[in-house]
């Protein structure tokens, strides 16, 4: 009979390592309900300014919720994790922090933005400015074969911070096992995020997970694998379609960051925007697609919802043809 169990919410580790003790052991079956952390620790409060971000204590980054030791599973097998329920704690934060992010040579200074969530539906960058809450954990993993320590980034062919924003409820990852139990963390909540995380973080937060575990035997994987429900791939819809702006280079980061650049630029001329709130919105609603890598230039193309924007751009007014 499957069981219930509540992950110990004081119960985190930092670096992924074959020798942690498991903190929790499940059958296949099993349901698991987390309370994460956001990523800084929860260092970042709802009254943080910008100048706190430059004090943050990088060694307590990335709390990780596991070890969890699943009955069964054996290297060769497939971990599965089914998402069930992803519950978000009523206000997030996105930050520009110095050294990191596509355009982190444009943008040296750090900068935070507090999201108003109070209908709980949507995060309010401003009164016009409004994405959808979408929550997942940013890390999702189990423990390499390989011994030692491991940082939490990067991202690894075992999971971990893959910041894959479709890791939302209903969602199922699987994951190969490489050692026996599998040793399955999580952590790094986000409320939303855009394909590429550009500027580094999402809208970060704490949140209440809702994960049933099960294996399957002899099923070697080479990465993770995810299975989606049925539904748009987007939580805007496809209804107000998108604003895109590209990047053309012979280098995939070249085209990424001029992507990015005038996505940042041209919402910021058509909607007033700072350059630093339209460069955390990029990371937190928009998606990086790469359109095109046959031809010696790769064109990487950055998709921003309209939906997003609660009034109409100013500056992009075209005339109709019976006007001209």
């Amino acid at each position: 009979m499957s069981r219930f169990h509540l992950f110990p919410p004081d119960r985190v580790h930092r670096t992924w390592n074959r020798e942690n003790e498991p903190v929790l052991e499940v059958e296949p079956g099993d349901t698991v309900f987390y309370e994460t952390r956001d990523a800084t620790n929860n260092q970042v409060t709802k009254d943080s300014t910008s100048e706190d971000l430059d004090a943050l204590d990088w060694d307590t980054f990335y709390p990780l919720a596991g070890p969890l030791y699943v009955r069964g599973a054996e290297p060769g097998d497939a971990l599965v994790v089914d998402i069930l329920e992803v519950q978000h704690r009523g206000w997030g934060w996105t930050g520009i922090l110095p050294g990191f992010g596509v355009l982190q040579e444009e943008f040296p200074e750090p900068h935070i933005r507090i999201w108003e969530t109070h209908d709980g539906k949507y995060a309010y960058m401003n009164d016009f400015v409004r994405v959808p809450i979408d929550p997942f954990a940013g890390t999702m993993g189990v423990v390499a074969a390989a011994q030692g320590e491991l940082e939490p980034m990067p991202p690894r062919h075992v999971g971990g911070n893959m910041d894959c924003r479709h890791l939302t409820a209903g969602t199922t990852l699987y994951l190969p096992v490489e050692v026996k139990g599998g040793l399955f963390s999580l952590g790094d909540g986000h409320l939303a995020q855009g394909d590429g995380e550009v500027c580094v973080s999402a809208i970060e937060g704490d949140l209440g997970i809702s994960c049933r575990f099960d294996v399957i035997k002899n099923q070697p994987l080479s990465a993770p694998e995810i299975e989606t429900p049925p539904g748009p791939l987007t939580p805007f819809g496809d209804q107000e379609g998108y604003f895109a702006t590209m990047g053309v280079a012979d280098d995939l980061m070249v085209a990424t960051r001029d992507a990015v650049r005038n996505m940042v630029g041209r919402i910021g001329d058509m909607y007033g925007l700072s350059p630093e709130d339209a460069y955390m919105l990029a990371s937190v609603a928009a998606d990086l697609k790469i359109t095109e890598v046959v031809d010696p230039n790769w064109i990487v193309t950055l998709y921003m919802p309209r939906a997003a924007f609660l009034r109409e751009p100013h500056g992009r007014n075209r005339l109709s043809m019976s006007q001209q």
